[in-house]
């Protein structure tokens, strides 16, 4: 076996699948370079991104499997799970060494390992389209700090375009640190140069930095939050399990609980 080292980008893992198939290796172990500890026993081959060999397997994958595959081949690889990029790398080599509809095979443990993981992937994209909560800084801008599982906001960025279409917004993955910028035109990806003023390890801006109507927006906002609850029916599990505590220091109206 082979050890494919790889720099965990989405290029990168298609230039590994095109090179398994240049060089022909008898097994290969696909590691993402951060991960990687260099052995005394192995001569691992170094993968760098080819653009070039990554469009034409993804080109190869496009006439394999339908487009909804192909949409979970690339949400399921935004998990960031290293264990995941191998089954990614397996399962690519799968559909293209067998007939057409391969991938509907949930017999093969590739093909389940990448579905199970594309559900994950989807329900934590479904929890932050829910959970983000804006805060309005002084200069007009909307701000929201998050902190998913996986990397979701290449998923999220339509969504948040189309329903905030006609203000200024920031989300920003305080993990990754990176972030989307929607400027009323189009959504630009930022690095944390682009709000360094701003304490990303903090769910909430400082006061000077917020608009003047932000704080009153923010007691209303709980207000109501409050009225509509019925403590009668109060049902913390069943809460707990739609809402996981993981996401509540995001929440201003939990923010009194905390």
């Amino acid at each position: 076996m082979i050890t494919y080292v790889f720099d965990g980008s989405f290029e990168g893992l298609l230039t590994a699948i095109f090179e398994f198939y240049e060089y022909k290796p008898k097994a290969v172990k696909l590691v993402w370079d951060r991960h990687y500890q260099p052995s005394m026993l192995e001569e691992p081959h170094t993968v760098t991104s080819d653009p070039t060999k990554a469009d034409r397997v993804w080109k190869g994958l496009k006439k394999k499997i339908s487009p909804e595959w192909l949409f979970n081949f690339y949400r399921t690889y935004l998990s960031e799970d290293p264990v995941i990029f191998q089954h990614l790398f397996e399962f690519a080599r799968y559909v293209f060494d067998n007939p057409q509809g391969a991938e509907n095979n949930f017999g093969n443990p590739h093909v389940m390992a990448v579905s199970k993981m594309n559900r994950m992937v989807g329900r934590e994209k479904h929890r932050f389209t829910a959970f983000i909560r804006f805060q309005q800084t002084a200069d007009g801008i909307y701000y929201a700090p998050a902190e998913p599982d996986f990397n979701i906001l290449p998923l999220i960025s339509s969504f948040f375009k189309k329903r905030f279409a006609d203000q200024k917004w920031v989300i920003y993955d305080v993990k990754r640190k990176y972030g989307l910028y929607y400027n009323l035109n189009t959504v630009e990806i930022i690095s944390y140069e682009f709000i360094q003023n701003v304490d990303t390890s903090k769910t909430l801006l400082p006061a000077n930095m917020l608009d003047e109507k932000e704080e009153l927006a923010d007691v209303l906002w709980k207000d109501y939050y409050k009225s509509t609850n019925i403590p009668a029916r109060k049902n913390m599990k069943l809460h707990i399990q739609y809402l996981p505590k993981r996401y509540w220091k995001y929440l201003n109206e939990k923010h009194e609980k905390n």
